[in-house]
């Protein structure tokens, strides 16, 4: 889906965003039920506009890994109770990017969800012309991967990707989700 939207806030549109999709959701999701509801975001920026808008939101935590420092230029620490943020270094190894990613996947399953909404952006692909991530098709394979043996329940919008590569790059994750 096009365009993204967690740079987008409750009262300003920025960063190719205009709707919050993912933040819709997950107040949706706690309004209809949900009790305890982790976002993972995955993009390349930082989600500041999800971050703003679930803040200190009871049930709801949002895990974010993103390169900084970077546009929009936040996330550089964790924010109120439930804002956790895994910032990378700009051309940070491909190891390092892996190793921040499994920390806030260990994160996100110690807070024991009932729904993972996940912010999947594929511009920290190392071969994105927007950031200067490291990761590899394989990454988000595995991102996948883990993201299906967490045995949650889960969903994903595409937020960031802006390489030839995309489609290539989305067939991966997806094939990771799907055991594949």
């Amino acid at each position: 889906m096009r365009p993204p939207g967690h740079h987008a806030t409750r009262e300003q549109s920025m960063g190719f965003c205009y709707l919050n999709n993912i933040a819709i959701a997950v107040l949706e999701a706690t309004a209809t039920g949900s009790k305890r509801v982790a976002v993972f975001d995955f993009d390349v920026h930082h989600g500041n506009g999800t971050e703003a808008i679930l803040l200190n939101q009871p049930g709801i935590e949002f895990f974010s890994v993103h390169q900084h420092p970077a546009y929009p230029n936040t996330g550089a620490a964790n924010r109120g109770r439930n804002c956790f943020n895994y910032p990378v270094a700009p051309c940070a190894p491909r190891a390092t990017y892996r190793a921040a990613l499994v920390h806030a996947l260990g994160d996100l399953k110690h807070f024991r969800p009932d729904l993972v909404a996940v912010s999947a952006g594929f511009d920290a692909y190392a071969h994105d012309p927007l950031a200067q991530g490291s990761l590899l098709a394989e990454d988000y394979h595995w991102l996948g991967q883990s993201l299906r043996e967490l045995n949650v329940p889960f969903f994903s919008v595409l937020e960031g990707g802006y390489s030839r590569d995309l489609p290539e790059l989305v067939l991966s994750y997806l094939k990771g989700v799907d055991g594949k």
